[in-house]
């Protein structure tokens, strides 16, 4: 694995886990706004973040790497009600999946055949993703601002269990 690679996919393991310390905070705001389901689909979205960024911490030592943990921010989450949240959500995943595709594009330049593979698994997961906040967001739209509709999205968010071992 080149030095250049190495770095790359360190990088994508801090913003991995960036994005997992971002989901859990808006947990603790949902849970503060007394929306438990959709509290509880930010959790479960902690735990996914946090078994992709272990993925591929689990490649570079697969591959006589050493992983190197680097420094998460203060997650700046501020909203004021659920359907702001997953437009924020929206917008990080896009954000995710551009990162995702520039580590593609520097194991393509680097001709890292074993990061493009496992980075397959990550294109389609990030296509999911956004799939997944925009369907919320149809949702939290259709409902609208009232009492009745959100509490029906909050109790569907609600519904939403871990994935299975090696789904996530």
């Amino acid at each position: 694995m080149t030095p250049r690679t190495l770095k790359a996919v360190n990088d994508q393991i801090q913003a991995e886990f960036q994005s997992a310390y971002i989901y859990l905070s808006m947990s603790a705001r949902f849970e503060d706004m007394k929306m438990s389901g959709a509290a509880n689909w930010m959790r479960i979205q902690w735990q996914e973040e946090t078994a992709h960024a272990m993925k591929l911490f689990d490649h570079l030592i697969r591959r006589g790497q050493t992983p190197v943990l680097q420094a998460l921010d203060a997650p700046a989450v501020s909203f004021d009600s659920a359907i702001d949240a997953f437009e924020q959500v929206l917008k990080h995943e896009r954000h995710v999946t551009r990162l995702i595709h520039g580590l593609y594009e520097v194991a393509v330049e680097e001709k890292d055949y074993a990061l493009q593979t496992l980075l397959h698994w990550f294109i389609d997961e990030q296509v999911e993703e956004e799939e997944n906040a925009e369907a919320i967001i149809d949702s939290l739209r259709l409902a609208g601002a009232s009492g009745q509709g959100l509490f029906l999205v909050d109790r569907e968010l609600g519904l939403r269990a871990p994935e299975a071992e090696g789904e996530a």
